[in-house]
């Protein structure tokens, strides 16, 4: 195969990616815009290339990026509130721009990393396939990754395969774990007496699922695909025991959804009319997570890629809060 283009290689799935595919033997060039981590990935030896992938890549972006057998479509703005038009152009405008330099490329393979946020909905949702009718989406963000799903999923000539990961975390996580290390620093609502229930992945299964995709045959063309560790953990557990290793103590308070909801709601809406739209305290999708019990199918993916998660969410705390890892989340507690 030629080589493998990952965008959003600064980040942190990307850069696991890059490592593990340059590691099995293949050429990989890394895109990202992250100034400092894109210097990282040149020093450990990876080509690097810094663009934005928002504006068209036209010959220049060819010469760059050279010849490609696959891309694995990483980059995103993942963030649960944000302005519309920042979320479009980073995650529906880049795709599409992507997806068009594919088809100029002959790509056999483009691996594109999606959200199960675009299933997300209010209420109970436990097992959910990949075909199931998707809810309205919750937030600027589960809207712009369903609008990049529907762009590469009618890029037919370039073999697509979507990943749906549902709460990646490891080592270098900057957003899972250490939002829920912050949120932890004040009590944790306890919603209808602690039902909520979630399955993470931890990130090495998520790269062993993007190795399967890039090396799936035909069929897996124009398919989602479930990804997650298929543990069905309890928030309140998966709070506790990662806060326990990394040394901050759990408060848990008791609270009745709704009136939360209805605050939450009301902080975003000052929040939409604030200079930059800054992202309020709450969200309404961050109290869903506390509050309802969602979960994945993953029977799909076991199926047709061969793939299983290899990693329980104990061993994934194990490889998560190394030393190294663990004094980063420490560094990141203390900065906040």
């Amino acid at each position: 195969m030629r080589r493998v283009l990952v965008t959003g290689a600064s980040g942190f799935l990307g850069a696991h990616i890059v490592a593990r595919l340059a590691a099995d033997g293949m050429q990989v060039v890394a895109q990202g815009r992250d100034v400092g981590r894109c210097v990282a990935l040149e020093a450990a030896g990876h080509a690097v290339v810094r663009r934005d992938l928002s504006q068209p890549l036209d010959a220049d972006a060819e010469t760059a990026f050279g010849e490609l057998g696959a891309i694995v479509h990483c980059a995103a703005l993942s963030a649960p509130f944000g302005r519309l038009a920042d979320f479009q152009a980073a995650n529906v405008t880049a795709t599409r721009n992507l997806v068009d330099f594919a088809h100029r490329q002959g790509v056999r393979r483009f691996v594109h990393i999606s959200s199960p946020s675009v299933c997300f909905a209010f209420r109970d949702q436990l097992g959910v396939p990949e075909d199931m009718a998707l809810p309205e989406p919750v937030n600027a963000y589960a809207l712009t990754k369903r609008q990049g799903e529907e762009i590469v999923l009618a890029a037919s000539g370039i073999g697509p395969v979507i990943l749906r990961p549902r709460g990646i975390y490891g080592a270098g996580d900057r957003a899972l774990l250490p939002r829920l290390l912050a949120a932890a620093r004040r009590p944790l609502p306890l919603f209808r007496d602690g039902q909520a229930r979630i399955d993470l992945t931890h990130v090495d299964d998520v790269v062993d699922a993007v190795v399967a995709a890039i090396e799936a045959g035909s069929d897996a063309d124009g398919q989602i695909f479930n990804v997650s560790g298929g543990e069905v953990l309890p928030v309140r557990r998966i709070a506790e025991a990662a806060c326990a290793r990394a040394g901050v103590a759990v408060r848990w308070r008791k609270m009745p959804l709704w009136p939360a909801m209805l605050a939450a709601g009301a902080m975003e809406a000052v929040a939409l009319r604030l200079p930059g739209r800054p992202e309020p305290p709450v969200t309404r999708y961050g109290l869903g997570l506390f509050a309802y019990a969602q979960s994945l199918d993953i029977s799909k993916v076991v199926r047709m890629l061969g793939w299983a998660p290899k990693v329980s969410f104990e061993e994934g705390l194990d490889r998560t809060f190394g030393k190294a890892a663990e004094s980063r989340f420490a560094a990141g507690r203390a900065a906040a």
